[in-house]
């Protein structure tokens, strides 16, 4: 499967006096086909419009007395050829509504805006309902997207609806109306400038207003990355996806460990395969490492448990393997240490504090490029409300026998108890060992090198857990990951002096600037499944100073979704344009397989060809591995 680009929504261009009639009485829903018809048929919401004009037809183009009127179209055929949009209602209208029934048969007592109904518990939510056709909870599963020039809204519920509005007061009163309710909805707090500074805090205003916040410092950001020695090969825009290899699994792959030496490996139900890294991608050897009792202690957990994450340590001669202790369940009481040369387990940690035993949600390395320090002993650990640095060196500076001691003991070396809730959930390192946090409430903390005790600067949340988190090599950007969107943080400011830094050395005080949003468009949304929710958004893999990672990518059930850097970071892009809230990117292309993904990842940037800006993407499956080169040809 190759690479496409994302698929945009079509434009309108219809006058306010505009006739309005049915063109066609269709049930069809969402992505299901739209049957044989003639091709005459209009595709497009252009041609509808077009061909309701030419009919003359003597409706009204609005009810003077409907109130909140609208026009109402829906997408069928899903990306099939015969694609198009239909017009679902020649004139309807929408409302805002509270209630505690979100599904359900249509109420005729909510009929009006605001009305108060809840359950048992009190609990009500705000509700948006057009017609009898939808009625769908106000988040940001819906997707909505914005077409201002247009007067036009896309959203998903049950497929994939445009509403146009007559005016341009009517796109914007429905427009601030959707942000209020959807404010209240994910903070349970009415959408006033008061609540906004208790929810974000003053110095985080330019999240709830971005269009009064100074973009400055994506301009100079964006100028630096031009100025960067690793940008001399240009990006264009018409780079595509090309297949290089794809290489079967032996079955069940769970995770990815990519190295940046001469292999990357496949950890799967039954062990874990090894691949050889090419310029091109990755290609298999036949080698692989067998989950045996031969390769472990006597009742080890890991005999019969698929690790969830493998770590590369010590010049990628060394894994570390954690298992949940639970199905279901991300937290770890210890790890097992692989010796990749000998393709034996060598130890199995235990993780202890002050002789007690406590878990680790996840692992990471010291810094971004520690994978390749063959001397590294340390690596960082992360749980819901610790922070910490684990030694595998004995404290005795002797060295164990595995066949007779006891489970060894990590050393907490460095590191934090949060006596509060602070609900951590995943985190990443910078080139030189700061350290980004993504938590559940959706706050992002940033932690020095030197300390783990209190963050430097914390980002608010927009009300979606952060379920994974990147940062660039030279952390002056990061990308958090939620179920339904990436955020994209820039953490430079100017101190009191005029000199830039990031929040990861000072406090940025009020000069933070408005995050960027990367979203899929409401029919990719819906293609890639109600149940589908984006996971490990990734930046291109950098690890030298000087060199700015050119791409992101994550992962959405069957779809590799990947965005070019620049164009995102480029605040005259035309994505941008005519919105409003937080800017919103759309353009990306997607890698689609045949079966849902289990991560995609750039490799290091070391194997990134000549006619190539980019080194291989490679997107991994339970049943194989596909490698994919960023090309310039078309």
């Amino acid at each position: 499967m190759g690479g496409s680009h994302s698929r945009e929504g079509l434009e309108i261009s219809d006058s306010d006096g505009e006739e309005y009639e049915d063109v066609e009485e269709e049930k069809e829903q969402g992505s299901s086909g739209s049957g044989s018809r003639s091709q005459k048929t209009p595709t497009s919401l252009d041609e509808v419009d077009a061909k309701l004009k030419a009919l003359k037809l003597k409706y009204p183009s609005r009810n003077p007395n409907l109130k909140n009127a609208v026009k109402l179209y829906l997408h069928v055929g899903g990306n099939t050829p015969k694609a198009k949009w239909i017009t679902s209602e020649r004139l309807t209208s929408y409302s805002f509504v509270k209630t505690s029934r979100i599904y359900g048969a249509d109420d005729e007592e909510e009929d009006e805006d605001e009305n108060e109904d809840s359950d048992e518990e009190g609990n009500s939510w705000w509700v948006l309902k057009v017609s009898s056709k939808v009625r769908a909870k106000v988040a940001t599963e819906l997707q909505l997207k914005m077409f201002g020039d247009q007067r036009r809204v896309d959203f998903v519920s049950l497929g994939v609806w445009a509403m146009k509005f007559f005016t341009d007061e009517d796109y914007r009163n429905f427009v601030t109306k959707f942000q209020d309710c959807l404010f209240e909805n994910v903070y349970g707090l009415e959408a006033t400038d008061e609540n906004r500074v208790k929810v974000y805090g003053k110095d985080f205003m330019s999240w709830a207003k971005p269009d009064a916040s100074n973009d400055s410092i994506w301009e100079d950001a964006e100028d630096s990355f031009l100025k960067s020695p690793g940008s001399v090969t240009p990006v264009r825009a018409n780079q595509d996806l090309m297949e290089e290899f794809e290489e079967a699994s032996n079955g069940g792959i769970q995770s990815l460990a990519l190295g940046a030496l001469d292999n990357s490996f496949l950890v799967s139900d039954s062990g874990i395969q090894v691949v050889k890294n090419f310029s091109h991608g990755i290609h298999g050897k036949g080698v692989c490492v067998k989950f045996d009792t031969g390769n472990y202690r006597a009742g080890s957990s890991l005999e019969h448990s698929t690790p969830k994450k493998a770590l590369l340590m010590r010049a990628e001669t060394n894994m570390l393997l954690m298992n949940p202790k639970g199905e279901g369940k991300p937290h770890s009481t210890g790890l097992h240490q692989l010796d990749i040369e000998t393709g034996r387990i060598v130890t199995e940690w235990k993780f202890d504090k002050d002789g007690t035993d406590i878990t680790m949600r996840d692992i990471t390395n010291d810094s971004k490029g520690a994978q390749l320090d063959p001397s590294e002993s340390t690596f960082l650990g992360l749980d819901d409300n610790r922070l910490c640095r684990w030694d595998m060196r004995d404290r005795k500076g002797m060295v164990q026998n595995l066949a007779t001691a006891s489970t060894p003991v990590l050393n907490w070396t460095q590191g934090h108890q949060f006596s509060r809730g602070t609900n951590f959930q995943c985190f990443a390192t910078t080139g030189d060992g700061s350290i980004v946090v993504g938590s559940l409430d959706g706050k992002i903390r940033l932690y020095s090198k030197s300390s783990m005790r209190q963050a430097k600067t914390a980002f608010p949340g927009l009300g979606s857990p952060i379920t994974h988190v990147d940062v660039t090599f030279d952390g002056k950007w990061i990308l958090g990951t939620t179920d339904t969107y990436l955020i994209l943080i820039c953490t430079l400011f100017s101190d009191k002096d005029g000199k830039t830094k990031t929040g990861f050395s000072g406090r940025m005080g009020n000069k933070i600037s408005a995050p960027r949003l990367l979203k899929l468009t409401p029919l990719d949304s819906h293609l890639a499944g109600a149940n589908n929710k984006f996971h490990g958004g990734q930046f291109s893999w950098v690890t030298e100073d000087g060199k700015q990672e050119r791409h992101l990518v994550a992962t959405v059930g069957k779809f590799s979704v990947i965005w070019n850097f620049q164009q995102v970071k480029n605040s005259a892009h035309e994505c941008y344009q005519n919105q409003e809230g937080l800017k919103s990117c759309y353009c990306y292309k997607i890698v689609l397989k045949d079966e849902s993904i289990v991560d995609s990842r750039f490799m290091h940037d070391k194997f990134a060809v000549s006619d190539s800006p980019e080194a291989p993407l490679v997107v991994a499956t339970p049943m194989k591995v596909s490698s994919f080169s960023i090309s310039s040809r078309r």
